[in-house]
């Protein structure tokens, strides 16, 4: 899977995630271990692409083929684990999730945007 199809299916994760979130409710108990391997096995695959997707993204970057920084790329990671997280067990407040959803689209759009031009 290419850089581009990598990214076109987080942003499709990224959509699915947002929204969990707002039709969603938060788990009876936190430390429900049938939920907690619910949230595992449907997230592994997502943070299994975003580590590749990472690493392909970083490559391109280093290339000077998409003009994203590195440091986007890695907090753009970082973002997108957290807001999993926030996805199933709803423990942020909207606003902050919206902030990590709009700045996570919006390295999305600008590599997809800058790889078509390549």
């Amino acid at each position: 899977m290419n850089l581009s199809e990598q990214t076109e299916k987080l942003n499709q994760y990224l959509e699915a995630l947002r929204k969990r979130f707002e039709k969603g409710e938060a788990p009876s108990d936190r430390k429900d271990r049938e939920f907690f391997n619910m949230v595992k096995e449907e997230t592994t695959p997502i943070y299994n692409l975003l580590e590749s997707w990472e690493t392909d993204a970083l490559a391109v970057v280093k290339e000077r083929k998409a003009s994203v920084h590195p440091n986007q790329i890695q907090s753009t990671r970082e973002n997108m684990e957290l807001l999993l997280m926030h996805s199933y067990y709803l423990d942020a407040r909207r606003k902050r999730y919206m902030e990590l959803y709009t700045s996570i689209r919006y390295v999305f759009d600008l590599l997809l945007d800058t790889l078509e031009e390549g």
